[in-house]
C-alpha cells in the first residue's frame, strides 16, 4: 500500500466530476457560452427552456462548440475568458479544431490587447 492514495468516496466522486465549456448559437445568431457536467443534458435543457434565462424562449439551438476542461474552477475561468472574446474570435475558437483551447484563447485575447 505504499505511494497509494486512498479516497473517500465523497473525494473519488469529486475528483471523477469533468467539467466542460460549451457555446450555443440561438436562432436570432446569438452565441451563449457556459459549463456543466453534462453537456447533453445541460443542452437538452435550454432548448426545453429550463436552462439559462438568457437561451428562454430563443430556440432551435445549435450546439457549436464543446470542450472537456478538468475542474469547476478551470471551467470557470476558461468561461469567463471566452465571455471576453468577441463574436469573431469565438467562431475562430470554434473553427481551431484539434488546437488546445487555452492556447488558442490565450492567442486571441492577447490580439486583443495588441
Amino acid at each position: 500500500m505504499l505511494g497509494q492514495v486512498l479516497l473517500s468516496k465523497n473525494e473519488k466522486s469529486k475528483q471523477q466530476t469533468l467539467w466542460s465549456l460549451y457555446i450555443v448559437e440561438t436562432r436570432l445568431g446569438h452565441w451563449y457560452t457556459g459549463i456543466t457536467t453534462d453537456v447533453e443534458r445541460r443542452f437538452q435543457q435550454h432548448q426545453a427552456g429550463k436552462g439559462a434565462k438568457n437561451l428562454r424562449g430563443k430556440a432551435p439551438l445549435v450546439l457549436k462548440y464543446q470542450c472537456i476542461v478538468g475542474s469547476k474552477s478551470q471551467a470557470a475561468k476558461l468561461e469567463w475568458q471566452v465571455k471576453q472574446l468577441s463574436k469573431a474570435q469565438k467562431i475562430q475558437l470554434v473553427e481551431s479544431n484539434g488546437e488546445r483551447v487555452n492556447d488558442k484563447i490565450k492567442s486571441l485575447m492577447s490580439a486583443t490587447l495588441a
